[in-house]
């Protein structure tokens, strides 16, 4: 992929490929993600929260957001955002239906 070709949208859709090992969906459609910041060198900054903030993927979720992103950005930085705290209602359509075939009731 080029670097032309970087944008949000393509942001968001490579790092589907993340997936929140505790509830098996990707941290865009739980609605993780709060923001995409692409400079101008192809660098990207993410706004990024979790369902808790005690939660101990930190490490897991920035590893996997850098490595699904290295194809197409220089830097991949990933910013922990608390505010707002994260709830159900930010998981997407898609989100809750995966949430339901692993037999969560959402």
């Amino acid at each position: 992929m080029s670097e032309d070709a970087l944008d949000e949208a393509t942001v968001r859709e490579l790092l589907k490929e993340v997936v929140d090992p505790e509830l098996g969906v990707n941290i865009v459609d739980l609605g993780l993600l709060y923001g995409v910041t692409i400079d101008d060198d192809g660098d990207v900054t993410l706004d990024l929260t979790l369902t808790t903030a005690a939660c101990p993927l930190t490490d897991q979720l920035e590893w996997g957001a850098q490595t699904a992103l290295a194809d197409v950005a220089k830097v991949v930085t990933v910013n922990w955002v608390w505010i707002p705290p994260w709830t159900l209602d930010m998981i997407t359509d898609e989100g809750r239906e995966q949430l339901r075939y692993i037999g969560y009731n959402v």
